[in-house]
């Protein structure tokens, strides 16, 4: 039962990390369409103990040729931008999202749960079986792995 648990996290880990893993490996090497990020709304959530915000905005490549509205900029708070001010900013394929100069360190939690998974499935299967001997009833202990008949 153990096992199957373990199998099942470490999966439904997969499941979630995955497909999120190259979006996060590109935007940490800022790999994508370089522009200009316009702030134009600040929308910022209460928490108990402390406040989240984030800048909405207009976000042009430097060719021209990619227009994108109403996408939120990475990594931006309260005090990190005002309304009609431009930044650097990079289009990595993110639905909703750019990012800064500074890239992003998303990849590191989709990293440690692909790392978490691939443990846990390491350890719900090298674990030795217990054998059962079809007369008895009881469990037979596994053999050891460096037994030779000798």
């Amino acid at each position: 039962m153990l096992i199957a648990v373990l199998v099942a996290v470490a999966l439904y880990l997969l499941y979630l990390a995955l497909p999120n893993l190259g979006p996060a490996l590109r935007a940490a090497r800022l790999d994508g369409t370089a522009g200009t990020f316009t702030a134009q709304r600040l929308q910022c959530v209460r928490h108990p103990g402390h406040e989240s915000c984030s800048w909405q905005g207009t976000f042009v490549s430097d060719d021209g040729a990619v227009r994108r509205e109403g996408v939120w900029l990475h990594g931006s708070d309260r005090s990190s931008h005002q309304a009609g001010q431009r930044t650097r900013a990079y289009d990595t394929g993110r639905e909703s999202r750019v990012y800064g100069p500074g890239g992003s360190r998303e990849w590191v939690p989709v990293a440690l749960m692909v790392a978490v998974s691939g443990a846990l499935l390491a350890f719900a299967f090298s674990r030795p079986r217990e054998r059962r001997d079809p007369g008895a009833g009881e469990p037979v202990p596994p053999l050891p792995r460096d037994s030779r008949a000798g």
